[in-house]
């Protein structure tokens, strides 16, 4: 069944951009697994919250098939620049997939870009006073590419855990932040105020 539109919009409720990943439905459906693995590990290793995280596969029009992931987080109290790095974690961890299975290509991990993260990035912290610069360091703060350094060190450290919680997610398409603690021994710190 196609997801609502609104579960395939960015945080802002535009649609996010399609992407064509040439790969098999099982390898793209895997470097998904991966992608969402990503975003929620590093952010347990940061210390927030995770709610879920899932993929989400559909039969797409015309008879072909689309992927996509969610991975939602509470970010309270969270220090800017790693929740930065913990939105650039699951394109970094998707890539290091193709490198691991013998799939990358530049046309493949060009369409591992998600740019909707780097984006959710950038106004996440401009709206806390931030300055995340997309391709340039602005005065007083940081670059999506110093950003992504930050994440690639944590990606390579976190991967034992990161490739656990994928193959969990790619065998059931949803784990709660509680089921990717066990898998990983990571502590899903408390939600914080109301129903998650």
């Amino acid at each position: 069944m196609t997801p609502t539109p609104e579960r395939l919009s960015d945080h802002t409720g535009k649609p996010r951009r399609p992407v064509a990943m040439p790969l098999s439905y099982p390898a793209a459906r895997l470097g998904m697994a991966f992608h969402e693995a990503g975003h929620a590990v590093l952010a347990l290793a940061y210390d927030m919250h995770v709610v879920t995280s899932e993929v989400i596969n559909w039969t797409a029009e015309g008879g072909g098939w689309a992927v996509t992931g969610s991975t939602v987080v509470q970010a309270r109290e969270t220090d800017a620049w790693q929740f930065a790095a913990q939105c650039a974690a699951g394109t970094l961890a998707q890539v290091q997939y193709l490198l691991v299975h013998g799939l990358w290509t530049p046309e493949r991990a060009a369409a591992c870009a998600a740019v909707h993260d780097r984006e959710l990035a950038v106004d996440a912290l401009a709206s806390q006073g931030f300055r995340l610069g997309r391709n340039h360091v602005p005065d007083g703060g940081k670059s999506w590419g110093m950003v992504r350094g930050m994440a690639r060190r944590k990606v390579a450290y976190r991967w034992r855990e990161i490739r656990t919680v994928a193959y969990a997610l790619n065998e059931r398409d949803v784990l709660t932040g509680e089921e990717i603690a066990a898998l990983t021994g990571l502590v899903n710190p408390p939600f914080v105020g109301g129903a998650a």
